[in-house]
């Protein structure tokens, strides 16, 4: 099977992030904390992002045949992962990140209506970098003021799964090199690194991250 590597890795990045969504889930409903309830959406839009794109593979591996996962399903794949990275960085970054006014973010939002699939593509990998990136400085910031462990786990993992974007980038640029699979495996090592504090919180109400306080308080 051509794709068996690559619908390997995706299956591997689907069940992680259920696993940590399920985790974050088992966390909130312990704790009624807003955050986690944040997290379980966040992780579970991961995992099923990668479960799209090991549909892709699929796909393609047994019924179209082209040598290529469809570019619609990748951009979908991606998105839904987009979607679960805003949900992190909302936590304690994304207030600072986006502009005030309606007016630009509107402004912001348009080019992705007037580009075709393979752009709109590369726009949402670059809003998951740059989310991802501005996520673990602010992050590593906290754990140089505050020097917990915890917090250093969540900005090791959003920057690997920053890394893991910018290198997955960078395999449409050479399509035939491995770093496509390199960039899953980076991403999987990110999740983990996330789910390693979160894990903890079902047993007791841990706060990973000082910025990432219960909203109910």
């Amino acid at each position: 099977m051509e794709f068996l590597f690559e619908i390997v890795l995706n299956l591997i990045g689907f069940s992680v992030g259920v696993i940590i969504g399920v985790i974050s889930y088992i966390g909130f409903k312990n704790t009624g904390s807003p955050t986690l309830f944040r997290l379980t959406i966040a992780f579970f839009a991961i995992g099923i992002g990668f479960g799209v794109l090991a549909l892709g593979y699929i796909i393609d591996d047994a019924i179209t045949h082209t040598g290529d996962i469809n570019r619609g399903i990748t951009t979908i794949g991606i998105a839904i992962q987009t979607i679960g990275y805003w949900f992190i960085a909302f936590s304690h970054t994304i207030k600072t990140f986006f502009p005030k006014s309606k007016y630009l973010r509107s402004v912001g939002v348009l080019p992705l209506f007037l580009v075709s699939f393979a752009s709109v593509e590369h726009v949402i990998r670059a809003v998951s970098f740059i989310l991802l990136v501005y996520g673990s400085i602010e992050t590593m910031l906290s754990y140089l003021q505050g020097r917990k462990k915890s917090t250093l786990f969540v900005a090791v993992g959003l920057g690997l799964l920053g890394l893991g974007e910018f290198v997955s980038w960078y395999s449409f640029v050479f399509p035939e090199s491995i770093l496509y699979a390199i960039s899953i495996v980076i991403k999987i090592g990110g999740l983990t690194s996330l789910g390693i504090p979160i894990s903890r919180i079902p047993l007791q109400k841990v706060k990973f991250d000082p910025e990432l306080k219960d909203d109910s308080t």
